[in-house]
């Protein structure tokens, strides 16, 4: 998969060259490019943004800005700053490696020939899971990280005439920039690629996977400061487990998320 990410912040994109993901960089199973807008800028000042028309508080970014930055960098015109792993991982066999269980991915990779257009921002559809399973089939997908009030909404629709557009939000909330919206959305959907994760079955029991919260979790030592690990964990018996965690998670999203429950058996 491809990612191009275009701000004004490029080092705020640092954490994609760390952990999993620059991992997932060094085995060529991901590529990222970073690109400044502030590069198509043709003013003195490099500026981006100007006075809202009609008035009102903040600024508005600038089509004229974001306009060939896009034209650029959806057609590969420009490399930008390429990520790389922030530290080189030691290449032993994972889980999968030793079990031999291939994970093929949740989804056929995409036909489109144009690239995904990704635009956060909180007036777009809520962020889910299921977004995340679509699009980690994707070859290609670029970013456009807002600031202030926002792009200028021509930029956007001029952009659905040319490639598959999205305006999503990953929370009621609003932040300073679209860049922290980024890396989130990265992490949920390039974790289910193949081969980024070493174990395939981690996918199986996320949080929303099945609809539900994910049940608590537990290690060793069996007890710690006055708290046991439940006795059917070691029961033996991988129905009864199977059972009790389906019960946990159902409890869990009862209390925390009931609204999840509405449509499920």
């Amino acid at each position: 998969m491809r990612l191009d990410v275009i701000t004004i912040f490029p080092e705020y994109l640092e954490p994609l060259r760390h952990a999993l993901l620059g991992k997932a960089i060094e085995k060529g199973i991901l590529s990222v490019g970073v690109h400044n807008l502030r590069d198509w800028a043709t003013d003195v000042h490099k500026s981006v943004d100007d006075t809202p028309y009609g008035g009102g508080p903040g600024m508005v970014m600038k089509p004229t800005v974001w306009g060939p930055a896009l034209d650029d960098v959806c057609v590969g015109k420009s490399a930008g700053w390429q990520l790389d792993s922030a530290a080189p991982h030691v290449d032993k066999p994972r889980h999968d490696d030793l079990t031999g269980r291939e994970f093929e991915g949740y989804v056929e990779p995409a036909e489109e020939d144009k690239p995904l257009l990704i635009v956060p921002t909180p007036a777009g559809k809520p962020f889910t899971q299921e977004m995340a399973r679509r699009w980690s089939g994707e070859q290609h997908i670029v970013f456009a990280c807002g600031r202030y009030e926002g792009i200028d909404q021509r930029v956007v629709d001029d952009a659905a005439h040319r490639y598959r557009v999205e305006e999503v939000s990953i929370g009621d909330y609003v932040l300073i920039g679209g860049e922290v919206a980024v890396l989130v959305i990265v992490e949920a959907t390039t974790r289910l690629i193949p081969g980024v994760l070493g174990n395939a079955s981690s996918h199986e029991d996320d949080s929303f996977s099945d609809g539900l919260l994910e049940g608590p979790s537990y290690t060793k030592p069996r007890e710690w400061r006055g708290l046991a690990v439940p006795d059917v964990l070691f029961s033996g018996n991988h129905k009864l487990v199977e059972e009790w965690r389906r019960e946990q998670s159902v409890k869990r999203t009862r209390e925390r998320r009931p609204d999840l429950l509405e449509g499920l058996e």
